[in-house]
C-alpha cells in the first residue's frame, strides 16, 4: 500500500496538469470564439478595420515588381504595410511618407516590417527615387489592376480609396484603415502585432 501511494499522488498531479494544460489552451479560444459570436470588440484596443475572415493574396505569375523581379511572394516573411492606389499624386504621397515614418518608429522591429505600394501607374522613377527601400507593383499594369482588387472592401474600389492595408507574414490581409487613419493608430496596431506574432 505503501508503494502505491507515491504512484497514486504523481498520477493525481499528471492528471492537473494535464487540465491546467487544457485550460490554458482552451480558455484564449473560448474567449475569442464568444467575441466573434457576440461581435464584442474591446473599445479603444483596435484602431483599424480587421477582415474576417482574413483574405489570402493571390498572385498572378505574371505580376513583377518596378525593378523586374516576381512579385509572387512579395510578403517574404514580413509584416506588410501596403497601400493600394492607381495614380500617386499628393494624398498617395502623403501616405508614403507616413509608412516610412511608421516603419522607422518601429527601431529594433524595423526589419520584421516593409512597405508596398501596388499601383496601375507605369511611371514610379520619382516615388522610386523619394523611397528606394519600398518595394513596388506596378507592373503590367492589368495583372496589378487584378491584384488590386483582392483589396476590395465592401462596393470600394481599392485602387480609389485610399486605404492602407497590413498583410502578414504568411499572406493574409488582415487589417485595413482608411484615407482618414492617423499614423499614430496605425503604429499602435502594428506595435501590437508585432510584439504577440511569433512569425515575421
Amino acid at each position: 500500500m505503501e508503494t502505491q501511494d507515491p504512484l497514486m499522488a504523481q498520477q493525481r498531479r499528471g492528471r492537473l496538469m494535464l487540465i491546467a494544460l487544457a485550460i490554458f489552451f482552451m480558455v484564449p479560444i473560448l474567449v475569442v470564439m464568444l467575441m466573434q459570436h457576440f461581435n464584442w470588440k474591446p473599445a479603444g484596443r483596435v484602431y483599424g478595420e480587421l477582415l474576417a475572415p482574413p483574405r489570402m493574396v493571390v498572385i498572378d505569375e505574371a505580376l513583377v515588381t518596378d525593378d523586374g523581379k516576381s512579385a509572387s511572394k512579395f510578403w517574404q516573411d514580413k509584416w506588410n504595410m501596403m497601400y493600394v492606389t492607381d495614380d500617386c499624386q499628393s494624398e498617395c504621397m502623403n501616405r508614403l511618407h507616413d509608412m516610412r515614418q511608421l516603419q522607422v518608429s518601429l527601431y529594433k522591429d524595423i526589419a520584421r516590417a516593409q512597405r508596398i505600394l501596388l499601383t496601375t501607374s507605369q511611371e514610379v522613377a520619382s516615388i522610386k527615387t523619394a523611397y528606394p527601400d519600398m518595394l513596388i507593383i506596378n507592373q503590367p499594369s492589368g495583372a496589378a489592376g487584378k491584384l488590386a482588387k483582392q483589396f476590395n472592401i465592401g462596393e470600394e474600389n481599392a485602387l480609389q480609396s485610399g486605404r492602407l492595408y497590413l498583410i502578414d507574414p504568411l499572406g493574409y490581409i488582415m487589417m485595413s484603415y482608411p484615407a482618414s487613419a492617423k499614423a499614430a493608430d496605425i503604429r499602435k496596431d502594428l506595435v501590437r502585432l508585432l510584439k504577440s506574432s511569433w512569425a515575421g
